[in-house]
């Protein structure tokens, strides 16, 4: 997908005062049996069509609204991820003005996870 140029400084601002991690190390911590609140934050279509597994849904769109009612705890370790890695840095960056302080965007997205053959699950209708 070819982004903006103005879409593209907007994500290398916000990279530039979040904390990423990689499928690499969140695919270790699951296999290790860590529960992490893996948070998808892509549109309504794409979650439909695969998700990784356990990972709940709050959509870029309305991330802020309702990130307080499913994640009271500003502490807690939230790993944000979307189909690339820049809708979810851009709202990790706004979490963390929120005052969440450990969210993470997890860099490469869902795309990243499969084309590492890790698995995807698609909800039941």
């Amino acid at each position: 997908m070819q982004h903006s140029p103005g879409f593209l400084a907007l994500v290398a601002a916000a990279k530039s005062k979040i904390r990423e991690t990689t499928i690499e190390e969140v695919s270790s911590r699951l296999k290790n049996g860590e529960q992490l609140l893996l948070v998808d934050v892509r549109e309504d279509d794409e979650w439909r069509a695969g998700h990784i597994p356990g990972a709940v849904h709050l959509g870029k769109g309305v991330i802020e609204r309702d990130i307080e009612e499913e994640v009271p705890n500003r502490d807690a370790e939230i790993i944000l991820y979307c189909g690339g890695g820049f809708r979810s840095a851009i709202a990790a960056e706004s979490l963390q003005l929120m005052g969440y302080t450990n969210v993470l965007s997890m860099d490469g997205g869902i795309r990243g996870w499969k084309e590492a053959g890790l698995s995807v699950q698609i909800p039941k209708t």
